[in-house]
């Protein structure tokens, strides 16, 4: 099976075809305002007064935006609060991007002399850059060059026993055929972790998967706090989960059946094609540009609808690059948002449909997506803030 993507000379298919303004900040917001086409991340992780760690952590996930397959061509400017620190410099950034063959240019507040002659020359070149991306045809590309990441959120009793099942049939389908797929929320595994590390490829990836799962658990109790009194969510719980252990079996359905090819930190790009963990939160304004950091081209969110509050979700994508789909299997949560839901697995519960056919209908809607169609939310001309996975306090 097919999807008419956009080819890139790393060998890539994007499935949009955006130009990238990084890092955030004046220039690049208003760069985005003036010209269509073009993308920026928003954030307040800048990387001052962050360890090493941290920033290599944000540079890396600026580098994976920048290499992304949905973009076409990358501007770095030179504003950045973080340009000084060497994990950071626009060269670095610029040169490791550049890699993926794509053009990539640097816009020197500096040389220019002033903020607003940067921006006039930013905006110029921006909308050169659009123009050549606009000339890039869609072209048939199999699934072995999909990459997809997969969140589950508001859990309940649904979401096990259809929504990520679900997913997870999609997962299987997709990496049968070649491609790759991400999953992730290290504290959603714990209670699980020892089903998920049988199947890693070797002892390695075993022993990784529990090592993430253990750290995470370790960091709550160094806090004082045992993590099974603060997960599940109150939204879990109104939802009919009653402990992690039960949220966290019903989560990794998510992942499908294949093995686990490796263990990946926020935002590392895999060395291959398969199904990766990424040791990661569960937020989606984190975990989403995380994905697309490390190449995902399209992010899904699994919705339960315990605690659900109000009609309408409209969340856009925090994946910068990356559109975002919605599932979900519960009917109530589908009334409640229909101009969000892209897809309902509920109908697994109601007995019009087998996990396997589900999947194939949600397979041939993610071809659609991945071909041109928009998702519900990526009409919307909003953008939520992201926010980059930290390890360590801010001094």
């Amino acid at each position: 099976m097919n999807f008419l993507g956009y080819p890139r000379p790393d060998g890539s298919a994007g499935i949009r075809n955006y130009v990238l303004v990084i890092p955030w900040g004046f220039l690049a917001a208003k760069i985005c305002d003036l010209v269509d086409g073009t993308r920026t991340i928003l954030t307040a992780d800048h990387g001052s007064g962050r360890t090493s760690r941290d920033r290599e952590t944000i540079a890396r996930t600026l580098i994976g935006l920048g290499r992304n397959p949905n973009v076409a061509a990358v501007i770095i400017h030179t504003q950045g609060v973080g340009a000084g620190y060497p994990e950071l410099k626009p060269t670095r950034l610029a040169e490791e991007i550049a890699r993926s063959g794509k053009r990539v240019e640097i816009l020197d507040a500096v040389k220019e002399g002033s903020t607003l002659r940067t921006l006039e020359k930013g905006v110029h070149l921006a909308r050169e850059m659009v123009l050549e991306a606009s000339r890039i045809r869609r072209q048939p590309s199999d699934l072995s060059n999909l990459a997809i990441g997969v969140k589950c959120g508001h859990s309940d009793t649904t979401s096990g026993i259809a929504g990520n099942p679900v997913i997870g049939n999609l997962f299987d389908r997709i990496i049968a055929a070649g491609g790759t797929a991400f999953f992730g929320e290290t504290t959603e595994i714990i209670g699980a972790e020892h089903v998920l590390a049988k199947r890693g490829i070797n002892a390695e990836v075993s022993r990784q998967i529990l090592e993430a799962a253990a750290r995470t658990e370790a960091i709550a109790k160094s806090t004082g706090e045992d993590i099974r009194t603060v997960n599940p969510v109150p939204s879990n719980i109104a939802g009919g989960i009653s402990s992690l252990e039960e949220k966290s079996l019903g989560a990794i359905h998510k992942s499908g059946s294949a093995p686990i090819q490796g263990v990946l930190k926020y935002g590392e790009r895999p060395g291959g094609k398969g199904l990766f963990f990424v040791d990661n939160w569960m937020s989606m304004g984190s975990i989403f540009p995380g994905y697309a950091a490390s190449g995902a081209q399209l992010v899904i969110f699994q919705l339960g609808g315990g605690g659900m509050v109000g009609n309408d979700l409209l969340h856009t994508s925090t994946a910068v690059v990356s559109p975002l789909m919605w599932t979900t299997a519960n009917p109530k949560t589908l009334a409640r948002a229909p101009t969000s839901i892209d897809f309902y697995s509920g109908t697994v519960i109601e007995g019009k449909d087998t996990i396997e056919k589900a999947g194939a209908k949600l397979l041939k809607l993610v071809l659609d997506i991945a071909s041109g169609t928009m998702t519900k939310v990526e009409t919307l001309r909003h953008t939520d803030p992201s926010q980059i996975y930290l390890m360590d306090p801010c001094f």
